[in-house]
């Protein structure tokens, strides 16, 4: 016989990797409970991290960094809504504060199929922003800003293809108020400059950019009013400043807010990601410091259930001379290779998850989400990697050391050893 070429350590506490791979009673056992919340936390981190890097690829690349939201009680944009309407006499105090470069406002308003294009569709009719990152796939839009009368569209809307009318004037419709909660519809033409990838949907689906102008005409429309009547009365549903640099941000968002207006910097959206990914985060944070102490837990149970499970022979190696500080390393050596094994597996097992939610992930938030957005960063990773080690270890030395306070002589003759 061919003897073995595995030499055993001289003491118990080098075992750990040999029992951990032949003992069915080490520490190995907690591996599939910590693997699985390793990969929940994983998956967490992914859908967070991909969330986030689309909103700073499309929202802030768009010069979001110089930008801040304003808004209305109600619209649920900022800090609370705004206490003052939006009016025209708000929106030329908020242009006059140093540092700031334009103010867009924006109207709740909307037209609908045009009548060359047929279809069904209904089109929300947004304020354009120069300098916007749309993914125009027809036409150009517009450095400037577009001029009244003009309109960007969705290359495709409730599955109408609205691509090949660029370069055309189309005659939309939109409401007209006549009285409290009555109206009529009325035709308007706006021409078609450019036309974008649907998919891109910051503004929700089906949404169109048309000038300030067009936009104020609209929603004054809508509410039976002339613009002038509209602005000094109800004003604008929100509005987005631009300022010169990033610098002016903070010190502009301050004077917006003595003003009585809710202000937030549009930067603050990678803080605080809309609907459920905002939940997500908070998520991510409760599933981190839950997988730490369940580690912690599981860790303290499973080893004092392995050394019960092996307690004569823990009894034998104390008697012949091995100290309680060698046996424990055997337990924190096996901890350790459960819980760096879980994390691995983990980390593995939920960015894959991720990556495959990413398509889902997509069309829920509105932005492009790439499967390789969802990669944790270096420090999530590292957490899903470390927490389980370190839980699994402070654990298994915990009830490792209750587990092994038996006398050693007394478990020897309990056994027959």
């Amino acid at each position: 016989m061919t003897p073995s070429t595995e030499t055993a350590p001289r003491h118990p506490g080098g075992w750990s990797g040999l029992t951990w791979r032949r003992d069915s009673n080490s520490l190995r056992r907690a591996l599939t409970t910590v693997t699985a919340l390793s990969a929940l936390l994983a998956l967490s981190v992914g859908v967070t991290s991909g969330a986030s890097t689309a909103v700073e690829r499309d929202v802030l690349s768009s010069g979001g960094l110089t930008q801040i939201e304003l808004a209305t009680t109600g619209s649920g944009s900022g800090a609370g809504g705004s206490a003052r309407p939006l009016t025209q006499d708000v929106l030329t105090e908020a242009a006059g504060i140093d540092g700031v470069t334009q103010v867009v406002p924006d109207y709740a308003a909307s037209v609908y199929a045009a009548a060359e294009t047929g279809g069904t569709y209904v089109l929300g009719a947004n304020s354009y922003v120069p300098g916007s990152t749309i993914p125009v796939v027809e036409g150009q839009a517009p450095d400037k800003q577009l001029a009244d009368g003009q309109i960007i569209v969705p290359a495709k809307a409730d599955g109408t293809d609205l691509g090949g009318f660029v370069g055309r004037t189309l005659t939309f419709s939109h409401t007209v108020g006549t009285g409290p909660n009555t109206g009529t519809t009325k035709d308007i033409a706006l021409m078609v400059v450019a036309a974008y990838d649907p998919s891109w949907q910051p503004d929700g689906p089906a949404a169109a950019y048309v000038s300030p102008t067009t936009a104020l005409r609209l929603a004054a429309a809508r509410a039976a009013q002339t613009p002038t009547e509209f602005m000094s009365t109800e004003g604008a549903q929100s509005a987005l400043v631009v300022t010169e640099h990033q610098r002016y941000v903070a010190p502009v968002t301050a004077a917006l807010q003595k003003l009585g207006v809710s202000a937030s910097p549009v930067s603050d959206r990678i803080g605080n990601l809309p609907g459920l990914f905002g939940a997500v985060q908070w998520f991510t944070l409760v599933l981190a410091a839950l997988l730490a102490v369940v580690s912690l837990l599981l860790g303290a149970a499973r080893a004092m259930d392995s050394v019960r499970a092996r307690l004569a022979q823990f009894a034998v190696l104390r008697v012949l001379g091995e100290s309680m500080s060698s046996l424990r390393r055997l337990l924190i050596g096996e901890a350790v290779r459960t819980g760096l094994a879980a994390g691995i597996l983990g980390l593995l097992a939920g960015a894959a998850g991720a990556a495959v939610l990413s398509g889902p992930l997509s069309d829920a938030l509105g932005l492009t989400i790439r499967p390789w957005d969802t990669i944790p960063g270096p420090s999530w990773a590292l957490a899903v990697l470390v927490l389980p080690v370190i839980g699994l270890a402070v654990g298994a030395l915990v009830g490792g050391r209750r587990a092994l306070a038996d006398d050693p002589y007394l478990t020897v003759r309990r056994h027959n050893v």
